[in-house]
C-alpha cells in the first residue's frame, strides 16, 4: 500500500501559482500538524526510550537504518552523540543503505537492496542486548524491512520510525512509531513533514536514552566532551552553575578533572579527582545519587 505521504494534498494543491511569502505559509501551514503527530504517540515514544536506556546501561548500542533522508537523519544523531555526551562512537551508530556515498549522493536503487541490508546488520552485528532502529517515511523500501527482519531474528530490540500505518516493516517492529502527518506539501516529498517528525522522534529516542542513563544534571549536559573554546567556556558555567563557585574555581578544577561531573563532585565533595570518580564509579556516573 502506497504510504499517506504520497497522496495527493488538497491544501496545496495550487502552490505552483503563490508568490515565495504565500509558498512559505503554505509549508509552514503543513509543518505546524508535526508535531501533535508525534505528540499522539508520546506513550510509544517514552517505552522505548526506557527500553533503550535499559539496553545503553548494560552495555548494549543503537543503531539507526535508513535510506536516503531518513539514512541521513539518522547518521547525523548519531554522530551527535560522543561530542554531547561522552559516549564512545560506537554506542550510537548510523547506516544509510548505498554506504558513505549515499550520504552526500544519491545511490541509484539502494532502498530497495537486500544485499546493502544484509552487509550493514552483519557489520553492526546485533544481539539481544542491543538496539535497531529502522527510520522509513513509507516503511515499505526492502532496505529497511529486510534489516528489522534480520535484527529481530538475532534478538535484539527493532524499533520502527515512519509516517505510514500500514509499513511493511511493522510485523518486525518491537515498538512501532507511527506519526501520521498526512500528506506531503509537495506530493511524495517526504523528506519534509515525514523528514521532520523523523528527526523529531530520533533526538526524543537518543537524548531520552542519556538522559536515563545519567548523562545530564537538571538539563545540563554534564558529560560533554570539552573539544573546543565554545565548549569549554560552557563546562565552565556549567561547575560555576551546579558548585555554586566562581568562574576562576571552576576552570582550576576542570583543569585538573577535564570533566564537568568530576570537576562537581570534586568541589561540592571537597575531594580529590581519584575519590571523584570512584565515587562516580560507585553511583554508574549519574552525578544526581552524589550530590
Amino acid at each position: 500500500m502506497a504510504a499517506i505521504t504520497e497522496n495527493i494534498n488538497p491544501d496545496t494543491i495550487n502552490i505552483d501559482l503563490q508568490n515565495g511569502a504565500e509558498i512559505a505559509r503554505l509549508i509552514n501551514n503543513e509543518d505546524k500538524k508535526v508535531a501533535l503527530a508525534v505528540e499522539k504517540i508520546l506513550p510509544q515514544i517514552g517505552k522505548a526510550i526506557d527500553l533503550i536506556a535499559d539496553r545503553l546501561r548494560t552495555g548494549g548500542r543503537m543503531a539507526y537504518f535508513g535510506s536516503g533522508t531518513s539514512g541521513r537523519i539518522g547518521i547525523l544523531d548519531a554522530s551527535e552523540m560522543p561530542p554531547t555526551y561522552g559516549v564512545t562512537d560506537d554506542m550510537i551508530q548510523g547506516y544509510i543503505s548505498g554506504g558513505a556515498q549515499a550520504v552526500r549522493y544519491a545511490v541509484e536503487n539502494a532502498e530497495d537492496s537486500d544485499d546493502f541490508a544484509l552487509e550493514d546488520i552483519t557489520e553492526f552485528n546485533p544481539s539481544f542486548k542491543d538496539v535497531v532502529v529502522a527510520i522509513s517515511a513509507s516503511g515499505n523500501p526492502h532496505y529497511t524491512v529486510k534489516v528489522l527482519e534480520l535484527a529481530k531474528a538475532k534478538g535484539a530490540l527493532t524499533i520502527a520510525v515512519t509516517s505510514n500505518p500500514e509499513a511493511a516493516f511493522k510485523p518486525y517492529a518491537d515498538i512501532f512509531l507511527c506519526t501520521e502527518v498526512g500528506p506531503e506539501a509537495v506530493s511524495g516529498s517526504s523528506r519534509m513533514k515525514s523528514g521532520t517528525a523523523q528527526k523529531m522522534v530520533v533526538n526524543m529516542l537518543s537524548t531520552g536514552a542519556m538522559i536515563r542513563i545519567g548523562k545530564t544534571y537538571c538539563n545540563y549536559m554534564v558529560d560533554l566532551q570539552i573539544h573546543n573554546q565554545k565548549l569549554r567556556q560552557r563546562a565552565v558555567r556549567y561547575v560555576c552553575d551546579i558548585a555554586k563557585v566562581d568562574s576562576a574555581t571552576a576552570e582550576q578544577t576542570l583543569e585538573i578533572a577535564d570533566n564537568v561531573k568530576t570537576a562537581c563532585v570534586m568541589l561540592i565533595k571537597k575531594c580529590d579527582k581519584a575519590q571523584a570518580e570512584e565515587m562516580l564509579r560507585q553511583n554508574e556516573g549519574i552525578l544526581r545519587r552524589i550530590i
